[in-house]
């Protein structure tokens, strides 16, 4: 770590101004200066001294302060108008509550809006938690707003958070993507991580998303759970908070009955008003229309007979590797692979069998900066394969140089802007609503009116089926695919 600046903190709710004109008056008053008699008889003189002459230290911090908040003064950014209210009311939660859930839609500025807030209640240590591809971009966020990196403002993925825990006594939080944390009904290691830091600094704790819970209410509490003061601190676990909270019922999987606790009730949004605040797009001023198009490509006919005799009997073996779907979950998962052009195998290797997507996105979408979105990590293989050193998965030389972008769906789908694309492109569709509505928003800009998407599906494969599950907020399931078997059972 870097060793600390020596400067004033932000008294709270002092804007940058403020702790200008604080710091010069601090400054003039240890400058502040007496007349003093020197020498005797014929050789008196009146000089000019410091009053104050022991204050070496505090005049440095005093000096450098000025500067620091000169120089956030003199810094050309300035807050939406709706963001300053935020920002207002935001501050307004935070010292009622200890903790603020900062639900803004994607683009309206979560993370500026977030740190606007840090910078008037004048947080000292800040521990800010998010992707990991999101670091880059968090910091420039703050290097914008705050003129120069801080040394005590530190940015980390949930992965590593176990690495900052000691190095200074956080006095605020920030968790972006705080939905990431909604896992139910056994907390995540995610979520257990963040609730031993909280609980170990009592910090103050803003929470940001733009979609608090995109499946089920239920997800609220394990993001919150490690928050002294959050609303259902009264539950020392998941399922007493289920016993007022959520409608739980009984399902049958493969034959067990198993409990849902999927149903929470609208009673747990309104146990968060209190400490949240809504900020939609619309609000914003956001008018942005999106164009969906879907395409369809011919895949190899050895593909499409792979996937046929996968469906009729379960199991394709090679000389060499086997491919099975024994289980309906394995059998969905594989066809879903195989419509793509690539599979896994029971021993646990993968391969390309087919690149025709990625040949025909870059014929099609020739001279075009794109964003790809990809699911699995062999499709990548694939696009590489065929786009060679034209592609990269390294957002700072997206932006910084003519090449288009590859991404996986889920790590690329929040926290990050893929403003520079002409268009987005989606080589797979993952099961998951959130996906679908998240990563689509990754060229969303106040004042970008117009995106393009583009979904690349193989004649005859699932694709088709699962983008009608997500556009209507439905995650693709088990019982669509077997629906769809169903169908083409029929249809032989």
């Amino acid at each position: 770590m870097q060793e600390q600046i020596k400067i004033i903190d932000r008294r709270p709710s002092y804007s940058d101004s403020d702790m200008l004109t604080y710091c010069e008056a601090l400054k003039m008053v240890l400058l502040k200066t007496t007349m003093k008699k020197k020498g005797s008889g014929k050789n008196i003189r009146i000089v000019e001294e410091l009053k104050y002459t022991n204050v070496k230290e505090e005049l440095i911090k005093v000096t450098r302060s000025c500067e620091y908040y000169s120089s956030l003064v003199s810094n050309p950014f300035s807050f939406r108008e709706y963001q300053l209210e935020l920002i207002d009311k935001g501050v307004g939660i935070l010292s009622r509550h200890r903790f603020l859930y900062l639900a803004m839609e994607v683009r309206t500025g979560k993370t500026l809006t977030s740190l606007g807030i840090a910078n008037m209640v004048g947080a000292s240590n800040i521990l800010f938690v998010t992707k990991k591809m999101a670091i880059p971009s968090i910091e420039k966020d703050y290097a914008l707003l705050n003129g120069a990196d801080h040394p005590r403002f530190v940015v980390i993925n949930y992965e590593s958070l176990h690495k900052v825990c000691d190095n200074y006594k956080w006095d605020m939080v920030i968790l972006d993507e705080g939905h990431s944390m909604g896992a139910f009904p056994k907390p995540s290691d995610r979520a257990r991580n963040v609730s031993d830091i909280l609980n170990r600094y009592n910090p103050l704790v803003i929470i940001l998303s733009g979609t608090p819970t995109p499946e089920s209410y239920s997800q609220m509490y394990h993001q919150v759970y490690g928050i002294k003061n959050n609303p259902f601190k009264e539950f020392k676990s998941f399922y007493r908070f289920c016993d007022k909270y959520v409608d739980v019922k009984e399902k049958i999987i493969n034959g067990l009955r198993m409990r849902d606790y999927g149903n929470g009730k609208v009673d747990i949004i309104e146990a968060m008003k209190p400490f949240t605040l809504n900020y939609t797009q619309s609000q914003a001023g956001f008018k942005v229309e999106i164009t969906e198009t879907i395409l369809k490509v011919k895949m190899k006919d050895s593909t499409m007979r792979l996937i046929n005799r996968l469906k009729r009997d379960r199991v394709v073996e090679g000389e060499i590797e086997v491919i099975l779907g024994d289980t309906p979950v394995k059998l969905m998962s594989k066809v879903h692979q195989l419509c793509s052009g690539t599979v896994k195998f029971e021993s646990g290797e993968s391969m390309v069998v087919d690149t025709s997507k990625a040949e025909f996105i870059k014929s099609y979408f020739a001279g075009k900066k794109i964003g790809i979105f990809y699911k699995f990590t062999q499709e990548l293989n694939a696009i590489k394969d065929v786009y060679g050193d034209s592609i990269t998965t390294d957002i700072s030389v997206f932006k910084d140089t003519d090449k288009s972008i590859a991404l996986q769906i889920v790590s690329g789908r929040e926290g990050i802007s893929l403003s520079e694309a002409d268009i987005l492109v989606y080589y797979n569709i993952d099961f998951s609503a959130t996906s679908y509505w998240q990563s689509r928003d990754r060229m969303t800009t106040k004042d970008r009116t117009h995106n393009n998407i583009y979904w690349v599906f193989s004649q005859g494969g699932i694709e088709n089926d699962i983008y009608k599950a997500v556009v209507k907020k439905k995650d693709y399931t088990l019982k669509h695919f077997n629906n769809g078997l169903l169908k083409d059972s029929e249809e032989d």
